[in-house]
């Protein structure tokens, strides 16, 4: 199979499989021959399983294994917010058959960890970006804040007066409750 096949099977499975969450398939491979894949191929998620990562890797790894007639299997490796199996991931060998599936983790640690075992310029070719979810910032009507500027002048102002409350919600589910 040749990589630009490769690389619109991915796409196109990551449509027949799931919409929400937001994850990225990244491999460490650099050229890939004809008849790829030959062996098994292992897709690392760097989060626990049950999330929206991992479930959105296993349906893509059971339709490429179907497609392909090659084993997809993926392996959960959580810890420091990501940085264990993303690292693992940048250890392996540059092949094409280790494959990281990874949200956002994967571009905001560099920021939040004084080290971290990958590089992700470097140790990584992108393949897609097969999902994606919108974030969205939402106040009381009543608070007097229109702007996210003027949210934040008003916590510096207030900090003990603002509560942050994070709802995490599914496409299609109501916003109230």
């Amino acid at each position: 199979m040749r990589r630009r096949d490769f690389i619109t099977l991915v796409g196109g499975a990551a449509g027949w499989s799931l919409a929400g969450g937001a994850a990225t398939a990244i491999t460490t491979e650099r050229a890939w021959s004809q008849t790829y894949p030959v062996r098994p191929v292992h897709m690392i998620v760097p989060l626990a399983a049950g999330g929206p990562t991992d479930v959105f890797a296993r349906l893509i790894a059971q339709r490429l294994s179907d497609v392909t007639g090659k084993q997809f299997y993926v392996e959960n490796i959580p810890g420091a917010g990501g940085n264990i199996g993303i690292g693992r991931a940048a250890q392996a060998a540059p092949d094409g058959y280790t494959i990281l599936v990874v949200a956002s983790s994967y571009v905001v640690n560099p920021s939040l960890y004084p080290t971290i075992p990958y590089d992700p310029l470097k140790d990584f070719d992108p393949i897609t970006i097969a999902v994606t979810n919108v974030v969205a910032l939402s106040v009381n009507p009543s608070l007097a804040a229109r702007t996210v500027d003027e949210l934040i002048t008003l916590t510096r102002a207030s900090p003990r007066q603002i509560e942050l409350r994070v709802r995490w919600r599914r496409p299609g589910q109501s916003s109230r409750g």
